[in-house]
């Protein structure tokens, strides 16, 4: 609910607070952000918006985290700015770099010799901030194996225009959705329930800013046109919320539509 009272006009979001007898949203420490972030089911790409942000406390917490992948701890340690905020990032945390040893071949010569899922998927982790591009130039001369392309692809940190070149029809964005790489906008109109999509989002405004504004932007206009300043529509929006089945947008449009038809 806060997520999306925040896209209204504040003075009236507060009206609807206090009409539904809700408050504030609770300001959370990073640490506890996390946490809680870390019990909700979230697409993979929430921790590369989260990397984005090029925050180094954050990127401490996010060291410490046990999901987080090695090659993106030790990516973390080197100081990379995932979001591309130009010189090196000054990060301490508690602990070595992950070792990731490179094959006899080197990088690219391990992504070609993978003729398996698995064995791709370990060649992948071993390609850093620093070698996409050389991966991506390989790749142009000749192409890699199909195994190797898809595991780079699952790779949270795999450049954009790395990822394009891999593949762009509409099935290989369907398995990348399923794979939890998504953008913003796609997060908020094909995945569900709301009541979790919402819950990883409202962390976001704290963890993910810039993307959450993403993903704000997507809903605001939804949100304005079917319950706008209503708050019977958004009394019934918090009455369904909790065990709607659906996507966030047809959460909203029928709590619009039931409460034009109650009004």
């Amino acid at each position: 609910m806060h997520f999306l009272l925040s896209l209204i006009d504040q003075g009236d979001a507060a009206a609807v607070r206090r009409r539904l007898g809700i408050g504030e949203q609770e300001v959370l420490a990073v640490e506890h952000a996390v946490q809680w972030l870390d019990r909700l089911r979230r697409p993979r790409s929430v921790l590369l918006w989260i990397l984005e942000e090029d925050d180094p406390a954050t990127n401490r917490v996010l060291f410490q985290h046990l999901d987080t992948p090695d090659t993106i701890k030790r990516d973390i340690l080197r100081g990379v700015p995932f979001g591309g905020t130009g010189g090196r990032l000054h990060v301490l945390a508690h602990g070595q770099a992950p070792e990731i040893p490179v094959g006899p071949r080197g990088v690219v010569g391990g992504l070609r010799e993978a003729r398996t899922m698995d064995t791709a998927r370990i060649a992948a982790r071993v390609v850093g901030a620093d070698d996409w591009t050389d991966v991506a130039e390989a790749d142009r001369a000749e192409p890699l194996p199909g195994y190797a392309r898809w595991a780079l692809t699952e790779r949270i940190d795999c450049p954009p225009a790395v990822r394009a070149q891999f593949g762009s029809h509409a099935k290989f964005t369907h398995r990348l959705q399923r794979a939890g790489i998504v953008e913003p906008a796609e997060y908020v109109e094909v995945t569900r329930p709301p009541q979790e999509v919402l819950a990883v989002l409202g962390l976001g405004v704290l963890l993910f800013p810039r993307r959450a504004r993403e993903a704000g932007a997507a809903l605001a206009p939804l949100v304005h046109a079917e319950v706008g300043v209503d708050p019977d529509a958004w009394a019934v929006l918090a009455q369904l919320l909790p065990t709607f089945a659906g996507t966030v947008p047809e959460l909203v449009r029928t709590s619009g539509a039931v409460a034009r038809v109650r009004g």
